[in-house]
């Protein structure tokens, strides 16, 4: 009976990371140098979002990106806009990963996640 109770606490505890940890289906993933040649290229219509706290980010950001902390995404949507493709950038790419998400349950299609965020940088 111990051995079914341990097996099925390692199962959970396993669904529960992957669930946090995969990647989420429809969010493309780039690296900081793929972000470097995006921002050269000044593609018109994506919009730059930076889900990091206030003080990181007037601590170091890079020029473009709006802050709008991962805490308060969902209550700010709405500025935003769908149509346009969205790139998150957090400091480890952690909460990016979440924010991505948090959009694409939001109805938002062109996501991309800003793999290393601003520690690759």
């Amino acid at each position: 009976m111990d051995v079914v109770i341990n097996v099925l606490i390692v199962v959970l505890a396993v669904a529960f990371l992957w669930s946090r940890l995969a990647p989420t289906k429809g969010v493309t993933n780039i690296t900081t140098a793929q972000l470097r040649d995006m921002m050269k290229s000044k593609q018109p219509g994506t919009e730059f979002i930076d889900v990091r706290t206030p003080g990181e980010y007037k601590g170091n950001h890079i020029k473009g990106f709006k802050n709008i902390p991962l805490q308060q995404l969902g209550s700010r949507t709405s500025e935003l806009s769908q149509d346009k493709d969205v790139v998150v950038i957090c400091q480890s790419g952690m909460r990016s990963s979440q924010a991505s998400k948090l959009l694409k349950k939001a109805g938002f299609k062109n996501i991309t996640n800003v793999k290393g965020g601003m520690s690759a940088w």
